[in-house]
C-alpha cells in the first residue's frame, strides 16, 4: 500500500529534530481522525501503572490496532499529538523514545506535551492522530 502522505522537510530550519516540519496530502483521500489512544487493555484497565515507557508501548499498540482495522498503517499518519502526564522533561523523553521507535523513518509532524492529568485512573500517556489514505 502506498501512502498518500508526503512529509515536508525545511532546510532553512534546524535539522536537529526527529520529526518532519509538516505533511502534505493531495486530494482525493480518505481521512481518519483518531481519538487519543490510551494505555488500556481489552478489559478497559490501565496497564503499566507508574511506567511511562510501558504505557507508551500499549498506546502505540492500540493506535496500530485502530489503524489496521481501517486498512491504514503508521506511515499514513499526517499529524500526532503526544500527551504525557508529567512536568518532568525526562518522562516526556522516555515516552518520545518509545513513540519514535514505532514510527521508524516516518517522522510525522508531532507535538509532545507535558500535561497535569489525563482522563483515566493512573493514565500517564495518550497519543492522538490524523491519518490519510489514498
Amino acid at each position: 500500500m502506498s501512502s498518500a502522505v508526503r512529509l515536508i522537510r525545511n532546510h532553512r530550519l534546524t535539522q536537529a529534530v526527529d520529526y518532519a516540519y509538516g505533511a502534505a496530502v493531495d486530494a482525493p483521500v480518505r481521512s481518519l481522525w483518531l481519538a487519543g489512544a490510551c494505555p488500556l487493555d481489552t478489559e478497559g484497565r490501565t496497564v503499566a501503572v507508574g511506567d511511562y515507557a510501558g504505557q507508551a508501548h500499549q498506546v502505540m499498540r492500540n493506535l496500530i490496532a485502530v489503524l489496521e482495522d481501517e486498512g491504514a498503517a503508521l506511515t499514513d499518519l499526517v499529524r500526532t499529538t503526544v500527551y504525557v502526564a508529567s512536568s518532568d522533561q525526562a518522562d516526556l523523553v522516555k515516552v518520545w523514545e518509545v513513540y519514535r521507535s514505532y514510527l521508524g523513518s516516518h517522522d510525522v509532524p508531532s507535538t509532545l506535551l507535558g500535561v497535569s492529568v489525563l482522563g483515566y485512573n493512573d493514565q500517564l500517556v495518550e497519543v492522538e492522530a490524523v491519518a490519510v489514505l489514498s
